[in-house]
């Protein structure tokens, strides 16, 4: 059995997030991870059916016909800041037209409360309006109130919007957001960790929460009750050394009191437009290819040409950026592993690198491997 298929039959046998199972992935292998989950006994009422791994394949193929790809920590297209959290996806579930990693790289989390004020709802549109119009990914949880506010600003704009669930891709949760949740899906990601009907628990949203947090250069938090699942969503940010930030409310609002609090706590900057959201996540030391580099095109499509030229057209990139595009040659290509081992740096970290250089018109990806361009 290779690692992908260990990986996706894993995903299915445990709940996302589970203790200890990503460092016997690390130091065994999906395979041996596998056989331990398998070998135990099956809980009374299993949330998620086990998948023998010779039902894999056969899951992957009625997955794409559906128009529903699966990603592994290593695919071009999985989003490799989610390496970040101690106990990293397994696998994603990702229906949609847009490249989750490409659209992530230039990404921010507008979170809150589902039963949001009218002034809530104002200031989420106005944020994540104004964040799209210049690029900016918007990412939220697909629920009530401030999320789809969110979602519905993106999209109304023609911006680029992603849609972490908790519960399977298939699953509109709630229900009545199942227009919505197409609309995503039509030009932008809806995306899970969990296999495909998974229902939404409770406990799934605080794992749920825990990728927003990540897949994001930074969270923002509009309105929120002290406890939370947007509060415990910027806690996640702040652990991982995101920016997080939180629109002021006023104070006889209880639907402000955690992000009023978050703000008397110094633990978000206050932020009340998209410009100021762009300078605190911007500050927070995120690299930004620019809105004109990211590609909003369907999965697998041209990728919208960027800047190019010679070595003054890359002085921005970070210098490991600049490392990974020296091993990069001119004609043929090399593949992840091959320029992992040039640079002395992990596949993950080159990755995220070469995402950067890709969207910026450096280099690009072919059947023979990864290239330089101009």
């Amino acid at each position: 059995m290779d690692e992908r298929t260990a990986r996706i039959a894993l995903a299915c046998a445990v709940e996302p997030g589970t203790a200890g199972v990503a460092e016997v992935v690390a130091e065994q292998g999906a395979e041996a991870a596998l056989r331990q989950v398998r070998a135990r006994p099956a809980p009374p009422a299993p949330v998620i059916g086990r998948l023998a791994p010779d039902e894999v394949p056969a899951m992957i193929d009625a997955q794409q016909r559906q128009g529903v790809r699966i990603l592994v920590p290593g695919d071009p297209e999985f989003p490799s800041q989610l390496l970040d959290l101690p106990e990293p996806p397994l696998a994603l579930w990702v229906r949609g037209a847009m490249d989750l990693r490409m659209a992530t790289l230039r990404s921010v989390a507008v979170v809150g409360a589902r039963a949001c004020t009218p002034y809530g709802e104002r200031a989420t549109a106005l944020l994540a309006e104004g964040l799209a119009a210049a690029g900016w990914t918007i990412t939220s949880g697909g629920a009530f109130g401030i999320d789809a506010a969110a979602h519905r600003a993106a999209l109304g704009c023609a911006g680029g919007t992603v849609a972490v669930l908790a519960c399977g891709v298939d699953v509109a949760y709630p229900r009545a957001h199942d227009s919505l949740l197409c609309r995503i899906a039509d030009s932008g990601s809806v995306v899970s960790e969990l296999p495909p009907g998974s229902q939404a628990l409770r406990h799934r949203f605080l794992a749920r929460n825990r990728l927003i947090a990540a897949i994001s250069r930074g969270t923002v938090v509009v309105e929120a009750a002290r406890r939370s699942g947007a509060i415990a969503t910027a806690n996640r940010a702040l652990e991982l050394g995101r920016a997080v930030m939180a629109v002021p409310g006023p104070i006889t609002s209880m639907a402000s009191s955690g992000t009023n609090r978050l703000l008397h706590e110094g633990s978000a900057h206050a932020v009340s437009s998209s410009e100021e959201v762009v300078t605190v996540v911007l500050g927070a030391g995120v690299h930004d290819p620019g809105p004109e580099a990211l590609p909003w095109h369907p999965h697998g499509g041209a990728v919208r040409e960027g800047r190019r030229g010679g070595a003054g057209a890359h002085a921005d990139l970070p210098p490991e950026s600049l490392l990974v595009l020296a091993a990069l040659p001119a004609r043929g290509g090399r593949s992840l592993p091959q320029i992992s081992a040039q640079v002395g740096r992990d596949e993950a970290t080159c990755l995220a690198h070469l995402g950067l250089l890709e969207v910026g018109g450096a280099a690009t990806r072919g059947r023979s491997g990864w290239r330089r361009l101009g």
